[in-house]
């Protein structure tokens, strides 16, 4: 089994009212009504995204420092490192 843990920047959409979540390293993107279902669906995507990766044995960015991610955001966004085993 690996294990792939990735920073997300989660950023709420007022206009929209969702939060969107979006894996700077990966292009990756996701949304949902509240943060935890966002957060779920983050999880899932990242998992689906990595199953895809090594089904066709795909090249793939590496994380990007937790620390360089957030200092990057601005102050109304959260980072989170999202982890998927498969």
């Amino acid at each position: 089994m690996k294990r792939f843990a990735y920073p997300a920047v989660f950023i709420k959409d007022r206009e929209m009212d969702v939060y969107r979540v979006f894996f700077p390293d990966l292009g990756l993107t996701t949304d949902g009504d509240f943060m935890e279902e966002a957060f779920l669906f983050a999880k899932s995507a990242l998992k689906e995204y990595f199953q895809y990766v090594e089904k066709f044995d795909l090249d793939y960015n590496l994380p990007s420092d937790f620390e360089l991610v957030k200092k990057t955001c601005k102050p109304d966004e959260t980072v989170m490192i999202i982890d998927a085993q498969i």
